[in-house]
């Protein structure tokens, strides 16, 4: 779809910019159907497939059956028994992103990653030499579909905020543009939750005001809006204006790189325990190092049968990228947690590691043969013995 939004008025407008925000559509479920013909125009559900597995993504398909993303998968299953229901596959979606994010350094080195499937592009200094913000979106959209035959949507503005709700007003496939002149009519309708930091116990108090639109918020009085907006009343009136001066922040260094667990059925055994820490140290140290990056803090996750959520952290004098060194860490960690709470039951375990900095120097020689090896013949080829004893005893979600 491809929609502007022209009005008469300009609300406070950094017309000097020029931003797109690109979203993937579905972007797992998408993959799989692309990948496997036989699945295309199915309702696809990619996420844990256990009793206790969420939806990570949800084609638009599942999405007419009333299935979302973070879901419970039981509760995915029930609005939509005869979907096809697949494990994510991690690695692959990594590589996909790498074209995709080809195409957006193509244009402009000005980029933001969110994430996989998303990002933030200033094409500000592009427009001379590949035409107006329109056309490099339109390109962009045109260019992704050719080399990876998936589908996204554009959103293009003068700022981030406006071009994030701009992607998202049409989907799937949308192309939408809001100009300066256009920001009020594109705004005013949309309801008031759609402000960023607008949550479920916010927006409650602006319906008591009877604030129920954007537009509405931006044209109330501002000291009407304190008792519900507190000390962020001008935020939020500045945001209703589309303003937002926030800068992309091309290759923002990640803060911190984590994997966790929520067990199909909870965790008693210590061994079985130390075993899936040891995974998942893997699987975080393996990214670690793709990235030419070293830790100096690591992190300890563990929720049990309860509900009760713990995090512990240690941190290193020398940051390391060697998955011996965190694994040792994080299993002390996992020890001491496990002297205080003996023969409790785990629901969930997770390892994380942020202070990151650049590696210095290569990595340690095993961990180096484990990465070239499985970026060769795929992730899990090689395993280290207390993981392995894991996977063999299954239960992962």
């Amino acid at each position: 779809m491809d929609a502007d939004y022209d009005s008469k008025q300009v609300m406070g407008q950094n017309s000097g910019r020029a931003i797109i925000h690109v979203d993937m559509d579905a972007f797992y479920a998408s993959v799989e159907q692309r990948d496997n013909p036989a699945i295309a125009g199915q309702p696809v559900m990619v996420g844990g497939l256990s009793g206790r597995g969420v939806v990570a993504a949800a084609s638009y398909e599942a999405r007419r059956f009333g299935v979302r993303s973070a879901m419970p998968m039981m509760r995915a299953r029930a609005l939509c028994p005869n979907g096809v229901y697949l494990a994510p596959r991690m690695s692959h979606y990594r590589e996909v992103s790498r074209d995709i994010f080809k195409v957006f350094e193509a244009f402009t080195p000005m980029v933001e990653g969110l994430s996989l499937d998303e990002a933030f592009l200033d094409v500000t200094g592009s427009m001379r030499l590949f035409g107006g913000v329109r056309a490099i979106g339109r390109d962009i959209q045109q260019k992704i579909s050719r080399e990876t035959g998936l589908v996204a949507s554009i959103g293009m503005a003068s700022n981030k905020f406006l071009a994030k709700l701009a992607s998202d007003a049409e989907k799937p496939a949308g192309f939408v543009w809001v100009p300066a002149e256009g920001v009020s009519a594109f705004l005013d309708p949309m309801p008031v939750g759609r402000l960023w930091g607008i949550g479920k116990k916010t927006e409650p108090r602006l319906r008591q005001l009877g604030v129920l639109t954007i537009g509405q918020l931006r044209t109330a009085e501002p000291e009407a809006l304190r008792s519900a907006l507190g000390n962020r009343t001008e935020h939020f009136l500045a945001l209703a204006r589309g303003e937002d001066e926030r800068p992309v922040s091309p290759g923002r260094a990640e803060k911190s790189i984590s994997h966790e667990i929520t067990f199909e059925q909870d965790l008693t055994d210590p061994r079985e325990m130390k075993a899936e820490l040891q995974r998942q140290t893997e699987a975080v140290m393996k990214r670690l190092r793709a990235k030419n990056l070293a830790a100096r803090t690591v992190h300890l996750k563990i929720r049990d049968h309860r509900f009760h959520s713990v995090t512990r952290s240690r941190s290193i004098r020398t940051a390391s990228n060697r998955t011996a060194t965190v694994f040792k860490l994080a299993n002390g960690l996992l020890g001491r947690w496990l002297e205080e709470h003996a023969n409790t039951p785990v629901r969930l375990l997770g390892v994380g590691v942020s202070g990151l900095e650049a590696a210095q120097g290569a990595s340690a020689g095993v961990d180096r043969m484990v990465d070239q090896i499985e970026e060769r013949y795929g992730d899990g080829t090689l395993t280290r013995g207390l993981a392995l004893e894991r996977g063999k005893r299954g239960g992962r979600s």
